[in-house]
């Protein structure tokens, strides 16, 4: 009797829709290190490591309420800063990083 050859992927997702949920949070995060290496170890990096000082916390409140008031710095302006144009920030877009 002839065997039949079974696609990967398809018993991929037998196997997946047969699972508990706890069995497939443990599933979604070993596919995530498999088709993502570093996303564990991003992961794990702490959020913030250090404190943040008061005044810390009241920049970043300004600039908040400075982004709610549409007071924010335009794209190109920031660009131009760093010699760029909106020309160059497409290119990067589309040039994969080495």
């Amino acid at each position: 009797m002839e065997t039949m050859a079974i696609d990967p992927r398809q018993q991929a997702h037998e196997l997946i829709d047969g699972m508990a949920s706890g069995q497939l949070a443990v599933a979604v995060g070993l596919l995530r290190d498999i088709v993502d290496p570093d996303a564990q170890r991003l992961a794990s990096i702490p959020y913030e490591d250090e404190p943040i000082s008061e005044e810390e916390e009241r920049g970043a409140a300004a600039a908040r309420a400075s982004f709610v008031l549409g007071e924010g710095i335009p794209h190109e302006e920031v660009l131009r800063e760093f010699g760029l144009t909106m020309e160059d920030w497409e290119r990067m877009g589309r040039t994969p990083l080495e």
